[in-house]
């Protein structure tokens, strides 16, 4: 896999995280990594790391393998009319990380014959922590391989069907979101008990990942982890009952599911 030529177009928040990613994985040599955009200023730190940095798209495309196209849905049409002419269809793996863009829809513009994916991470990639869905078509079993080995150096990578990218969308990209809002809340709450922010952030931090990492571990339910802190008339279980009445989980669904709606609309 460090042969791997990998070309990421688009330098923005999602294609910054999958360079850091790859370049904190150190499985593919960073000479093997360009990214290209507009805007080049934001990117010229990864040039220290040996990653060729450059505003063509056309020109990044040409010696890359795998093709990650990392920017926003409204530009992903204009971005793939411009690097079609590029593309070899016996070399080139092309991947979007576009919300709401079919393959069907990129395949209507690059052509049917080419091998085509759809992955759907989140940010926490430049830490090598992301989940990512992906989905594919006219993919071999080696190629599809290959892109799960990539994605789960920046974390864990799972195959899923097509029509479930929209919801990997919400649960896991978006959700990166909804689980820094909780924490946020709850570093509201330990400086209003007297705590410092970073004091609060820290204990909230560690908090919230342990609480993952015991779910990993024991591959329990949360519920039977919850019940191994919730004692008869505790604490715990009053501050729950109280999260409850006010709506928490009922709110955490809604909110899931609205945007889930959304980008159903959206893809429409």
């Amino acid at each position: 896999m460090n042969t791997t030529k990998i070309a990421v177009i688009g330098g923005g928040n999602l294609g910054r995280s999958i360079i850091s990613g790859l370049i904190l994985s150190k499985k593919i040599n960073n000479n093997n990594l360009t990214v290209a955009d507009i805007h080049l200023n934001p990117l010229e730190a990864f040039k220290k790391s040996g990653v060729t940095v450059m505003s063509d798209n056309r020109k990044a495309v040409v010696n890359a393998d795998i093709i990650i196209v990392a920017v926003k849905p409204n530009d992903i049409k204009n971005v793939l009319t411009e690097i079609k002419s590029s593309l070899n269809i016996k070399k080139h793996i092309i991947s979007s990380t576009a919300a709401g863009v079919s393959i069907d829809d990129i395949q209507q513009v690059v052509g049917t014959k080419i091998s085509c994916f759809r992955v759907m991470p989140n940010t926490a990639m430049s830490v090598k922590q992301s989940m990512t869905c992906i989905a594919s078509n006219n993919a071999s079993d080696k190629q599809k391989e290959l892109m799960v080995s990539i994605f789960n150096e920046l974390g864990q990578a799972i195959v899923v069907n097509e029509n479930l990218i929209s919801a990997a969308t919400i649960l896991g990209a978006s959700g990166i979101a909804f689980a820094l809002n909780y924490i946020k809340a709850a570093m509201q709450a330990g400086v209003e008990m007297g705590f410092e922010h970073d004091v609060a952030q820290k204990i909230v931090e560690q908090t919230v990942k342990g609480a993952a990492e015991l779910l990993i571990a024991n591959g329990n339910h949360p519920a039977k982890e919850i019940d191994k802190v919730t004692t008869p008339g505790g604490v715990t279980i009053t501050g729950l009952n109280e999260m409850e009445n006010k709506g928490f989980s009922a709110s955490v669904v809604q909110g899931i599911l609205k945007a889930y709606n959304k980008t159903a609309k959206l893809t429409k």
